[in-house]
């Protein structure tokens, strides 16, 4: 949820780790191969990612650390400052220099976004006594120490100084909501895989409070392994964990706090779910019922499972700050209050694209990601398919289950189609390219999104996959389907955790297994080359056709209600502009009426037409304009400027919609209806 690209709805881009920005409302509104690309159109491997100057002269050894167990303790009691106080113990089998790393490629971020910007008091001993370090200039997320002769144990102490505000990052700490993830609280050997180093970690959460985590517990009997009900606050100790898996299986904590069973069996699935209030708990039956059918619709999908317990850590609050981050065995998942108590409010498709990344992203990897600790880069040429596909499924299952209607379905399709459809910035910058966003932009805020593209893959990566899916069902007969790749691809080795890496090739094999194609052509075109055009072949081969009226949906006017949401109006396929709740321009789209007549981000509209400004003004005036000949005249604040500016449009209000074509399949219904 970055940019506000457009203020329509469709599925949300999920929230990464990162400094609390604007919501991505993607692309309009909502959410391989190691080494780089060598040439348009095609895409091959190197051997290794590449590596900064600090990191490539150190060699990674597959041998366990030999200087034994890691040993965490985090007191994440301190509330009224926001702060987790750090204790670790690093064995150390011999003397001499020491580099210990902080977190910085994160899974699920896409780009080095551990906030090493929030560490303080950091010190080392051993032995009692205190330890010089510094930072690796070349490398600052790294620490070098000398370890004396005769230490066993090198001891960091040091704190986590989460976010106070919106406006220093995202805030994981609230009176009645701690949100902990390992990687901000935690050091390790250089050196080593991640996977080869072992961790015992243990918190102090405040007394009464409940949590929810993959991370299994000293003395569980549960068979699964997994902690069996609500865990109360006060030392909780977790049992030794490799740091791989460590890092991915962070802590929600609450005041308020409700374990909800959607699965029960050897591999259960459990939303572990806090909240402001006792109130937003108190589960809708038909709610948890719709939940309960989305898992086992997933089920029925891939073929498998790939974790021993998996838990939603669900966060309803306006005080905590939104998430949509996956994990092997669990989810960080944030929503709004009324989630669960609320059937009447529009569906989400969070909860779905959260789990899918258990198999797609987290299991199956593209290879360039699968990286052997947190401090070698990351490369995403593939994230069309961790993301975009997951993008994909997370809409189709959320239909599929009843946590949206179909109509709800179709307005979000709607929305990624219009979007990509008046995406200027295709004319020269490719979909692949778009992978690199996340790491070259830390998914600040665009000024000209529209232009300089986003996080495409997401909902493009959506639509090519409506695409193949399509075109399977068309060339098969109706035999085949993309739920055939899904259950060949990510449903392989059932109760295998460990990542299985893939390349670009692999994918293609994977398909033709489904259905004999040209795929690599096919995907080349579409994620390689220059693409003018939005790729719609899919949704017209559905059985539906992307039109405009001057009616927006009721699930966009929703949306936009929603906290984080705007609150605006959207003229985006009218005049080219959206406004939020104060008549601030929040978007224009490149090329378009508003951006030729002379608007851009950040101006605020003072007056329409001789009148104040307002959101029901402006869409009556471009209503009134509609046929004629008078311009719509606009008083524009920039700086302190005022100036008049006139926007000769005369098309009436558009909003996207999709209307069925007649006479052919609709294959659309068919990929929403409900597994048998």
């Amino acid at each position: 949820m970055n940019n506000t690209l457009a203020p329509t709805f469709v599925q949300t881009i999920p929230v990464r780790r990162r400094r609390q920005l604007p919501t991505l409302l993607a692309t309009a509104c909502a959410a391989a191969l190691v080494g780089a690309i060598a040439s348009p159109g095609t895409a091959h491997a190197q051997t290794q990612p590449a590596q900064t100057a600090a990191q490539s002269s150190q060699a990674i050894s597959d041998a366990a650390y030999p200087g034994g167990e890691l040993k965490l303790h985090v007191d994440a009691t301190d509330i009224a400052h926001r702060i987790f106080r750090v204790h670790e113990e690093i064995p150390v089998a011999s003397a001499g220099p020491l580099r210990l790393y902080y977190p910085q490629w994160l899974p699920g971020n896409h780009g080095p976004r551990g906030p090493i910007d929030e560490i303080g008091g950091l010190m080392f001993s051993a032995n009692g006594q205190p330890l010089a370090w510094k930072r690796d200039p070349l490398d600052v997320y790294s620490f070098l120490v000398d370890v004396p002769q005769g230490a066993k144990t090198i001891t960091a102490e040091f704190q986590h100084l989460s976010p106070l505000d919106a406006s220093q990052g995202r805030v994981v700490v609230t009176p009645e909501i701690i949100g902990l993830q390992w990687n901000a609280v935690s050091l390790y050997p250089a050196g080593y895989a991640a996977s080869k180093i072992m961790i015992r970690p243990s918190v102090t959460l405040p007394a009464g409070w409940g949590f929810g985590t993959a991370l299994e517990g000293e003395g569980d009997a549960s068979a699964t392994g997994a902690r069996t009900g609500p865990q109360k606050g006060g030392l909780v100790n977790f049992n030794p964990v490799n740091f791989d898996d460590f890092i991915d299986s962070p802590l929600l904590a609450g005041k308020y706090y409700k374990r909800i069973v959607l699965k029960d069996g050897p591999r259960p699935v459990y939303v572990d779910a806090v909240a402001d209030s006792a109130k937003e708990l108190d589960v809708k039956p038909e709610l948890l019922a719709r939940h309960k059918v989305f898992i086992a619709q997933a089920d029925k999908l891939y073929r498998s499972q790939h974790y021993r317990h998996y838990h939603f850590l669900l966060s309803i609050s306006d005080r905590y700050a939104g998430i949509g981050l996956e994990h092997h065995q669990s989810s960080e998942d944030g929503v709004r209050p009324g989630y669960f108590i609320d059937a009447k409010k529009p569906g989400s498709d969070l909860l779905p694209h959260e789990y899918t990344h258990s198999w797609d992203g987290k299991f199956r990897r593209g290879a360039d990601l699968a990286t052997p600790h947190f401090n070698v880069p990351m490369q995403d040429s593939l994230l069309w398919v961790y993301e975009g596909q997951t993008q994909y499924w997370g809409n189709v299952l959320a239909v599929r289950s009843g946590l949206r209607t179909q109509e709800e379905g179709r307005d979000a399709m709607a929305s990624v189609a219009a979007t990509y459809d008046t995406r200027e910035g295709r004319l020269w910058r490719p979909l692949l390219d778009t992978t690199n966003q996340p790491i070259i932009s830390a998914r600040a805020p665009q000024g000209w999104s529209s232009w300089q593209r986003s996080e495409d893959y997401y909902s493009e990566g959506e639509l090519i996959w409506l695409d193949a899916d399509t075109l399977i069902r068309e060339k098969s007969g109706g035999k085949k389907s993309l739920d055939d790749f899904a259950a060949g691809f990510f449903g392989v080795q059932d109760g295998r955790i460990d990542v299985l890496p893939y390349t670009f090739d692999d994918v293609v094999a994977a398909l033709n297994a489904v259905l004999p194609y040209d795929w690599k052509a096919f995907l080349d075109q579409r994620v390689n080359a220059i693409a003018p055009k939005a790729p719609l072949d899919g949704l017209a081969r559905a059985g539906w056709k992307l039109v405009y009226t001057a009616e927006e949906s009721a699930t966009a006017k929703a949306a936009a209600l929603r906290p984080g949401g705007g609150g605006g109006t959207s003229l985006t396929y009218s005049l080219g502009l959206s406004v939020d709740k104060d008549n601030k321009v929040t978007q224009v789209l490149w090329n378009s009426v508003a951006f030729k007549a002379g608007l851009a981000p950040g101006m605020v509209i003072v007056g329409i037409n001789d009148d104040m400004a307002t959101a029901d003004r402006l869409k009556d005036a471009v209503t009134a304009a509609k046929g004629g000949t008078q311009p719509i005249v606009l008083l524009v604040n920039s700086f302190d400027h005022l100036s008049t500016i006139k926007l000769d449009y005369h098309g009436g209000l558009r909003y996207p919609h999709l209307e069925r074509i007649e006479k052919t399949p609709d294959r659309l219904t068919e990929i929403h209806a409900e597994k048998k």
